[in-house]
């Protein structure tokens, strides 16, 4: 088959045939049908994450079907249709794993980084960390809900209920919660880009209430903001402009240094916390939720021979909601 590797820091990623093994046990050899195209994904370009195994084949919001599986994977019959996320494996023996918290797990393996992932036609993945997908919606809307939405929605919970939101960066995970956010009666307040005015307007057609750029204050306090933007400088922006109490989220695998900060910032019991990875049960309660309300992904599709194009839009912020591989075959280079 044809993939697309990563053979050193920078890229570009490069076309390069390989065979994949059997299904080793409990894996599944999928078909891709399509694979979102993930900020992480630049991070892995950039050598910004530790101790990746070069070469590497990015993307980790697969979407597939099963065509053979290994000894002992007997959990989806062949053709099912599966969703392989972030997280790829755990021990399962370690404390985390046994607290619950397995997103935490110091021995865990993830799809597009230490395993390789779908910017590929084919991939293996571990049966017990698939996800269930609906058959009615198209494979590059539901791509984005694999890590976009779940990673997203971790970040989302750990929010907590306050009525009005601040999402930093309104990207793939944010054009998605803010359609939760307003669904659960919240109010969203969407921070783009400075001078990002189309972003702005996007923001605003999912039901935001007010859309700036990342360095303006909104126009009455937050009672929590989400960070998806990789920006350090913007932790100090959004503890000035959360209420006491309130809370920030940082939901990037990578940010930037967080610059020093005055404390008065932070008095008044405001926090700041971050979330890491995510678990099967995030994708078991939020799945059915992302079906429930209906959310659409905007995406934009690309060959899957494009992805380096996808991935330079991605980083100039040309991409407005998420940036999508479709299957289709590579054509010759």
């Amino acid at each position: 088959m044809d993939a697309l590797r990563l053979e050193t820091p920078g890229g570009p990623l490069r076309r390069v045939a390989i065979e994949l093994p059997a299904p080793a046990a409990h894996q599944v050899h999928i078909a891709v049908e399509a694979c979102g195209v993930c900020r992480t994904d630049l991070h892995l370009l950039d050598g910004e994450l530790p101790d990746i195994p070069y070469p590497v084949t990015p993307g980790h919001e697969i979407v597939g079907r099963v065509v053979a599986a290994g000894p002992g994977a007997t959990r989806w019959p062949l053709g099912a249709r599966v969703g392989v996320p972030w997280l790829g494996g755990t021990c399962g023996r370690c404390r985390e794993c046994r607290e619950g918290r397995e997103n935490l797990c110091p021995h865990a393996r993830f799809t597009g980084y230490t395993l390789d992932g779908g910017y590929a036609e084919q991939v293996l993945a571990d049966e017990r960390y698939c996800l269930a997908l609906p058959e009615a919606r198209p494979a590059a809307e539901l791509a984005p809900l694999l890590c976009a939405g779940l990673i997203g929605y971790r970040a989302y919970r750990a929010a907590g209920p306050g009525r009005r939101l601040g999402l930093y960066g309104f990207g793939a995970a944010a054009h998605l919660l803010a359609q939760v956010a307003r669904a659960e009666g919240r109010d969203v307040f969407a921070f783009t880009r400075p001078g990002d005015e189309a972003g702005q307007a996007f923001a605003r057609t999912l039901g935001a209430v007010w859309a700036g750029g990342s360095d303006q204050a909104p126009p009455e306090p937050l009672e929590a903001a989400i960070l998806f933007a990789p920006l350090g400088a913007l932790v100090p922006a959004a503890l000035a402009a959360v209420r006491p109490g309130g809370r920030v989220v940082c939901a990037g695998i990578h940010m930037s240094d967080i610059p020093a900060f005055p404390y008065r910032l932070l008095w008044g019991e405001r926090q700041v916390c971050s979330v890491a990875n995510l678990t099967r049960e995030d994708g078991e309660q939020f799945l059915p939720l992302a079906v429930r309300l209906g959310l659409r992904a905007s995406v934009e599709c690309f060959a899957l021979e494009a992805a380096n194009e996808a991935l330079d839009r991605l980083r100039a912020g040309q991409v407005h909601g998420a940036a999508v591989l479709v299957a289709g075959g590579l054509r010759a280079s």
